[in-house]
């Protein structure tokens, strides 16, 4: 989201980020017991997505970078799929995806979670997104109290191939909003750390900083 929209694809939404739990899954059988042991054993991300990214981050607290190996296998159910049935030996998913998996007995080798930014058009009413940040508040503060009466809610978000084997009353609450300054150094330090990793060609938004970029 910080490279999108500083590549004038969209505003970032600077009162509030959000923090995704989520983590590289393996078979429990699959001989893989420490992160040292993902050395040179593909990872299963999305292309440029959250999953690509945070795995990078984390793996990079246990491996050295030449030894990070990763697989991109499109959407988090399709990762699902292939870890199931055998193609894929570890995954980075999170939220419906993630408990699915752990109901079925794999194991969080590393965890994953990182932050996730609010993309905004550049003709958005700020009206409207002040309205819509208070409903999912609201909401969230409905799911902290009582989150049985709406775990169920996660079957909307499951492929139908999948539900069938999984209670989505034993799922977690996912994904959290922070209400709290997306900041300058939060921007600065994101940015820094993907141009470490060579990860987008930020050639062209170089002198789109933090003001042309969040809307605070």
């Amino acid at each position: 989201m910080n490279a999108a929209a500083s590549a004038q694809h969209g505003k970032m939404y600077g009162k509030a980020y959000s923090v995704c739990p989520s983590g590289i899954y393996v078979a429990a059988d699959s001989g893989l017991n420490e992160p040292r042991d993902l050395a040179g054993v593909e990872v299963g991300v999305g292309y440029h997505s959250g999953s690509h990214y945070s795995a990078l981050q984390a793996l990079e607290g246990f491996l050295d970078r030449e030894d990070v190996t990763l697989s991109f296998i499109g959407r988090p159910f399709d990762r699902v799929r292939q870890l199931l049935d055998g193609r894929a030996s570890a995954v980075n998913v999170w939220g419906a995806p993630a408990y699915l998996l752990e109901q079925w007995g794999f194991h969080k080798l590393v965890d994953t979670t990182f932050v996730m930014g609010f993309m905004l058009s550049p003709q958005v009413d700020t009206d409207d997104v002040e309205r819509y940040f208070r409903a999912l508040l609201r909401a969230q503060q409905e799911i902290d109290l009582e989150l049985h009466r709406y775990a169920g809610h996660w079957a909307r978000e499951m492929p139908a191939d999948l539900l069938e084997f999984v209670d989505v009353r034993r799922f977690g609450p996912g994904e959290r909003i922070v209400p709290q300054p997306y900041t300058r150094e939060m921007f600065q330090r994101t940015r820094g750390w993907m141009q470490e990793w060579d990860l987008l060609d930020l050639t062209h938004s170089a002198n789109a900083g933090y003001e042309q970029t969040v809307l605070a």
